[in-house]
């Protein structure tokens, strides 16, 4: 399996600054976290807000509103379970560390301060937003010859974010809609907790969609939970994986077209190649602005080929694999269709 072809932070950066000089924004709070994660235990607590990087009963960057949007109304009539990509990512520890410290205060910090704040803030308009702390698998179980101690290192995530998904619904969910949401990592076991909890279940009539990026969505995935078909489709799932226009890697080559895609601008499933003029914005680096058209998308092959998008200094940035931009170039076009599927989940309900 494929998660990416660089650490996810280091391409992150070099996307989200724009060829601007920049520090990596988590390291200013670095300090203040290491003094949160002072503990012992090596096992999450989920009563604990530490162990949530995400949570409606603390302040973190999930709440953040990009300036632009302030002024838009705000609720929280649904619940959401964002799933962070790997930030564990560090090439001397290939091998030597399989899976995150949870009390690593660095680490929290950079998930906090990429993931949480440009990926899993795009959710907050409409709902309130829970992502836990795991004890993620290292970027290398993904690339590791060693394929059972990858697996096994998956494996050791998943029970935390099963624990976490649990504790979520025992104390927090009370019946409120739900709605899965993930990257990278994070899709895997989101994919398996579609597949453990929802599949089948009661609790998919509490699904409004599962947004699950950046990984293969294998057409054998789900059988009975089904890939959405427009807009406004609900109980569903939706999913991309982004690159540059005309390249298609050699894993995606092997996959032969097996996973499902959907395109985030006209969310469905579609070839039409969509410009530019039709993306509302993406949020980049520069989390107060709102950067329109920077790029349109088109299916091919089982991915999303975009053109080189354009943002200030967008030109020094040569990369054909998009992953880190999987959510932040659609931005504002997923934080449309969130409200759009949670205003007809309820319409459905009252029906």
């Amino acid at each position: 399996m494929n998660l990416l072809q660089k650490p996810f932070f280091i391409i992150l950066i070099v996307l989200i600054c724009g060829g601007v000089s920049c520090t990596p924004t988590y390291k200013s709070f670095t300090e203040r976290y290491k003094k949160d994660f002072t503990t012992s235990s090596s096992t999450p607590d989920y009563s604990n807000l530490n162990y949530w990087a995400a949570h409606p009963w603390k302040k973190d960057p999930s709440d953040s509103i990009p300036k632009p949007l302030l002024n838009d109304a705000r609720d929280s009539s649904v619940d959401v379970f964002f799933l962070h990509p790997t930030t564990l990512t560090d090439k001397k520890l290939n091998g030597v560390v399989w899976n995150a410290d949870i009390n690593d205060g660095e680490l929290n910090a950079k998930t906090d301060y990429t993931s949480i704040l440009y990926q899993a803030s795009v959710f907050n308009q409409h709902a309130r937003v829970f992502a836990p702390r795991y004890r993620q698998a290292h970027l290398y179980s993904f690339f590791t010859p060693d394929s059972v101690a990858g697996k096994k290192a998956l494996a050791f995530a998943y029970e935390d974010v099963r624990a976490a998904f649990q504790y979520y619904l025992q104390y927090y969910n009370n019946g409120r809609p739900i709605i899965i949401a993930s990257h990278s990592q994070g899709t895997v076991h989101a994919s398996m907790l579609l597949k453990e909890f929802f599949k089948n279940k009661p609790l998919a009539n509490q699904l409004v969609c599962a947004y699950l990026t950046g990984m293969i969505l294998p057409k054998s995935s789900f059988h009975s939970l089904k890939p959405c078909h427009d807009s406004s489709s609900v109980g569903c799932f939706t999913g991309w994986r982004t690159f540059r226009k005309n390249y298609i890697p050699g894993f995606v080559e092997k996959e032969n077209g097996s996973s499902w895609v959907i395109n985030p601008i006209s969310w469905t499933m579609d070839s039409l190649k969509l410009s530019r003029k039709k993306n509302k914005g993406a949020v980049l680096y520069n989390f107060n602005k709102i950067i329109p058209h920077t790029n349109g998308a088109q299916i091919k092959q089982g991915i999303l080929w975009v053109e080189k998008p354009r943002f200030p200094g967008g030109m020094l940035y040569f990369s054909k694999n998009y992953h880190p931009g999987d959510i932040n170039l659609f931005y504002m076009s997923i934080r449309n269709n969130v409200t759009a599927r949670i205003n007809a989940y309820f319409q459905r309900s009252t029906k």
